[in-house]
C-alpha cells in the first residue's frame, strides 16, 4: 500500500531497505523524494491517510510543518520523504545499505 501510494503521488527514487533481523525498531525503511516542500507534504499526508485507512492505529509523523524531511513511523515500516537536497545531504540509504545487502529501488 505504501509503495502504491508513493507511486500514485509521483514520489521519485523510492528505495526500500529490509531491516528484518538488523533493527529492533522496524522491519522496513522506505526512502523517497518529493520535488518541493509542497510535494513532500502531500506525499507524506497521502501515505499517512492510507495507513490509517488500512487500520494502522499508531502512525507517528514528524516534519510536516517544514516539509524538508517528513518521517512517518507506522511501526513495521518507517517512511522518509525528503526534498532532493536534504536527501542528498543526509544520505540515509548509504548508512543502512552498507550494513544490509537487501535494498531495492522501485
Amino acid at each position: 500500500m505504501i509503495l502504491s501510494r508513493l507511486e500514485d503521488m509521483k514520489a521519485e527514487d523510492t528505495v526500500t531497505i529490509d531491516l528484518r533481523g538488523k533493527s529492533a525498531f522496524s522491519d522496513y525503511m522506505v526512502v523517497t523524494t518529493g520535488r518541493s516542500n509542497r510535494h513532500v507534504g502531500a506525499v507524506a499526508e497521502n501515505v499517512a491517510k492510507g495507513l490509517k485507512e488500512t487500520g494502522v492505529k499508531k502512525v507517528h509523523i514528524e516534519g510536516l510543518p517544514n516539509c524538508d524531511w517528513v518521517l512517518i513511523d507506522s511501526g513495521d515500516v518507517i517512511v522518509h520523504v525528503f526534498r532532493p537536497e536534504v536527501r542528498e545531504f543526509y544520505n540515509l540509504e548509504r548508512l543502512w545499505i552498507q550494513n544490509t545487502a537487501t535494498a531495492k529501488t522501485v
